[in-house]
């Protein structure tokens, strides 16, 4: 890590988790099941005068769970400096959580926002993803006919049938003919779904291809030659194994709870650009206090998708400020 991003040295703090609950506008379906709430947990430290916070989301597909992640962060007793903090802790949701909690309380600390102390741009306007779930073709193509104006939509797919999976596609791209769109499989299909898809996305115009094979079946693309840039999500967490993954896939998907904070995020993300992979940056459907954080990976990335907040009932108030298809950091969220 930087020695310019952590002013805050070894410092004194009492840690807090807090589980919540946040309502989806609408179940939300990818291709290994639905969600109809977020659930988020909040790692708070405060050192007696000033608070950070930091909030993540319990990767299941890495066999987390919130109850074990509250526990984790309630249960941690330090190094309470981001360096320390990445050598005792694993990647993923808790460490996230106070990683970015730490950052959040460097700023505080310092007067200056966390973009400042990340040295990287402050991200104004930047234009998001929207994602459309995994549904029927007809229904897809209703929420791209209503979601026709964003700039880029996420289509999810995966399933048994690459046929309707293709029709799916259809129905997004006739309903939503100006959409710049991203397809994301959540590791859903085989090889061969792949070779019948690629023909079919690259005339529909779509620009990424998201994790379409299952981790630790993925080593055959190696050999592929996709003319639709793949990306690697589910096959990549902390970017220990960027090599392999540089020779099978074309960019990477970035998430904070998969990297386990925004220091480690960061310096991915100049990793993947060192090797000339494209950078993404994702997330979990979650509220806008996990969205600030992942903001500042804005100015590496190709696609930047974090719409979680757009896809629940409500946000946190304050939240980050969306309009439409675009976004802008707020110190009064986080940072």
């Amino acid at each position: 890590m930087d020695e310019n991003v952590e002013n805050s040295g070894t410092c004194s703090v009492e840690v807090a988790a807090q589980l919540q609950s946040w309502p989806v506008a609408r179940p939300f379906t990818i291709s290994r099941g639905t969600k109809r709430t977020a659930e988020v947990v909040v790692a708070t430290v405060t050192d007696g005068e000033f608070r950070g916070r930091g909030e993540c989301v319990p990767y299941s597909r890495y066999g987390e769970t919130a109850p074990h992640i509250v526990r984790r962060i309630d249960a941690f007793r330090g190094p309470f400096d981001r360096a320390g903090l990445a050598n005792a802790l694993p990647a993923g949701a808790a460490r996230n959580a106070l990683d970015c909690a730490l950052w959040d309380l460097a700023a505080k600390r310092s007067g200056r926002s966390a973009w400042e102390l990340a040295d990287v741009p402050r991200p104004v306007d930047v234009v998001t993803a929207f994602t459309l779930s995994l549904n029927t073709p007809k229904a897809m193509g209703e929420r791209a006919r209503a979601a026709r104006d964003r700039v880029v939509l996420k289509i999810k797919l995966g399933t048994d049938s690459v046929a309707l999976d293709i029709e799916r596609l259809r129905a997004v791209r006739t309903n939503a003919p100006d959409a710049r769109l991203i397809v994301d499989v959540n590791e859903g299909w085989s090889l061969k779904a792949l070779e019948a898809f690629v023909p079919v996305a690259l005339e529909a115009g779509v620009e990424m291809i998201e994790q379409p094979l299952a981790e630790g079946e993925d080593a055959v693309l190696a050999g592929f030659q996709s003319p639709v840039p793949l990306c690697a999500d589910e096959s990549i967490r902390d970017g220990s194994n960027l090599a392999a993954v540089a020779q099978r896939y074309q960019a990477v998907n970035i998430k904070l709870d998969k990297t386990g904070g925004l220091t480690r995020a960061l310096a991915l993300a100049r990793e993947a650009q060192a090797r000339d992979l494209s950078v993404v940056v994702g997330c979990m459907v979650s509220t806008s206090l996990s969205m600030a954080p992942a903001l500042l990976l804005a100015g590496f990335a190709r696609f930047v998708d974090l719409d979680g907040p757009q896809l629940l009932d409500r946000d946190r108030d304050p939240g980050l400020e969306y309009n439409g298809s675009r976004v802008s950091f707020s110190e009064r969220v986080w940072g």
